[in-house]
């Protein structure tokens, strides 16, 4: 064993999304989602982690266990429920979430959209309007003006490239999801059309990359209004695509349709957020399934922790900014493939350092085994596990462990 210390300054956090640990976030169209017949969610997210209430025992653990940033998301929902109104004591919560984050000794992380949206957004158009861009930056703008002298880093929008990265790989279809059956009833309850519904996997794939570029770009400006000084960048979910027999053009083709527009936008960005899971495998006719001996995780994914080397140095070679891990993590109840994964990760952000790519920090997803969207409760990201009945907070070994390695500030290596 070697010890490696990463360099003075590199950041050690955690994250969570409103919607995946708050609870009862009533005026977001996810939540109407969740409750209609036939909905694609597994179950509804319910009181979630009930963060709305706890977040103050949560950041006292994390700060505990060791970690110094907490990426979090303010829920544009809950801040502008109708629109025009804004929620001033919405606003003064995540006030105090950021405050409380301050007290501990713990840098807050502020993603300004994650997956879910206000119910009169998704109706109107959502991502595929021409006045999204502007509503979001209008709304970037209100947050900014109420928390920016106390948030340390802003993340505009959480992996804009997913719709159309679904839609490519055809997990999605080319359209979205408007043609799925509980979309007409979700439109009644809304007042609008199905075809009206522009919600985050809703929308038109390749509408809602266009416009949520437009929008990141016009969020930054507005945030960057002030008050407070802070880096702003937003976080892309990368996969390590590797080309096999010939898959090179797949593989390019993919990169250039997911990854390129917001990777080269990102040059004028003060990072990129890089959100990263295993690997993608490309052959001449698309991709393939997992390699046969290699283990499967509950997402449907390879157990592939050396991905994130591959996307950090991908990232960094287009975008030429700094790079920051905003997600990295597992699904797993077993806590010692966890504990394995981190470390393996970690092992390729240290070769990352040592080859002179600037990477400023490493934040596992996530802190909490929260609700994780379509699939429920059932997949297990947490460093820390919530009893679903109480809500009792149980730290694993894995929190332990990468919180000594974040309090060294090292990690033995092989």
């Amino acid at each position: 064993m070697a010890t490696y210390t990463f360099p003075r300054g590199f950041q050690w956090g955690t994250a969570t999304s409103a919607h995946q640990v708050e609870g009862n976030n009533v005026a977001s169209d996810f939540w109407l989602y969740e409750h209609l017949p036939g909905s694609m969610f597994a179950e509804p997210s319910g009181d979630a982690c009930d963060q709305w209430h706890r977040y103050g025992e949560d950041i006292a653990l994390l700060a505990q266990l060791g970690f110094g940033v907490y990426r979090f998301s303010v829920e544009w929902a809950r801040v502008e429920p109708e629109e025009g109104h804004v929620s001033r004591a919405a606003l003064d919560h995540y006030r105090r979430v950021c405050g409380t984050c301050r007290e501990h000794g713990v840098e807050p992380c502020v993603t300004f959209h994650h997956f879910s949206s206000p119910r009169w957004f998704a109706a109107d158009g959502g991502w595929e309007d021409d006045r999204a861009a502007d509503r979001f930056a209008r709304y970037c703008a209100r947050v900014t003006a109420h928390l920016g002298d106390l948030v340390g880093r802003g993340c505009t929008i959480n992996e804009p490239d997913v719709p159309i990265m679904l839609s490519r790989l055809g997990i999605f279809p080319a359209r979205g999801l408007k043609d799925m059956a509980f979309l007409e009833e979700g439109a009644r309850r809304l007042g609008t059309r199905p075809d009206r519904i522009g919600s985050y996997f809703v929308a038109d794939p390749l509408r809602t990359r266009d416009v949520m570029l437009a929008a990141h770009l016009k969020a930054r400006d507005a945030i960057k209004t002030g008050p407070g000084h802070f880096p702003v960048g937003l976080t892309l979910s990368l996969s390590d695509d590797q080309a096999v027999a010939g898959g090179e053009a797949a593989r390019d083709a993919f990169r250039r349709d997911v990854y390129a527009p917001f990777l080269e936008a990102a040059r004028a960005d003060d990072f990129v957020g890089v959100q990263t899971y295993s690997r993608t495998r490309w052959g001449a006719d698309g991709v393939l399934p997992p390699e046969e001996g290699v283990p499967v995780l509950i997402m449907g994914y390879e157990f592939w922790p050396e991905a994130l080397e591959a996307t950090i140095r991908h990232a960094h070679a287009v975008a030429g900014v700094p790079v920051l891990v905003t997600e990295n993590g597992i699904g797993t109840d077993d806590d010692t493939q966890r504990v394995a994964y981190v470390r393996r990760a970690l092992a390729g952000v240290a070769r990352c350092l040592d080859d002179g790519v600037p990477v400023l920090g490493y934040y596992y997803w996530s802190l909490l085994d929260n609700f994780e969207w379509m699939l429920g409760y059932a997949p297990r990201f947490g460093l820390v596990a919530v009893d679903r009945d109480t809500q009792a907070r149980t730290p694993k070994p894995s929190a332990r462990l990468l919180g000594s390695i974040a309090r060294a500030n090292a990690i033995d290596l092989p």
